[in-house]
């Protein structure tokens, strides 16, 4: 849906809704899809509107991460809720991407 990203350069910020489902987990897969398909490599999931995420949804967030590294990019998180972070925690996904306070940070771990 529009208004989902900004791009800043060879990265983006897709914005998370309060529950990242399998449905929401979907079309931020297809955005960040699309934007690594377009050679915007780096993604940042901004997830400060996001009070949960389930299993599913992680699951779905893992293949963009795959196909993120797979091109020389990556996924990272920012603005998660301390919920959120355990649950990242115990699903191993700590091991594959960044979790950054906020958006700066997040961009700037890019670059650096």
């Amino acid at each position: 849906e529009a208004g989902m990203s900004e791009v800043h350069g060879n990265a983006a910020v897709i914005k998370a809704p309060s529950y990242v489902n399998n449905q929401a987990a979907e079309a931020i897969a297809e955005e960040g899809n699309r934007l690594i398909g377009e050679g915007v490599v780096h993604l940042v999931l901004n997830l400060a509107e996001s009070k949960m995420v389930n299993s599913v949804g992680i699951a779905i967030i893992i293949e963009v991460i795959d196909n993120a590294t797979e091109k020389g990019g990556s996924l990272n998180f920012c603005c998660v809720s301390p919920t959120i972070d355990k649950t990242f925690q115990i699903m191993g996904l700590k091991q594959l991407a960044g979790v950054f306070e906020d958006e700066s940070s997040a961009l700037a771990s890019i670059n650096s």
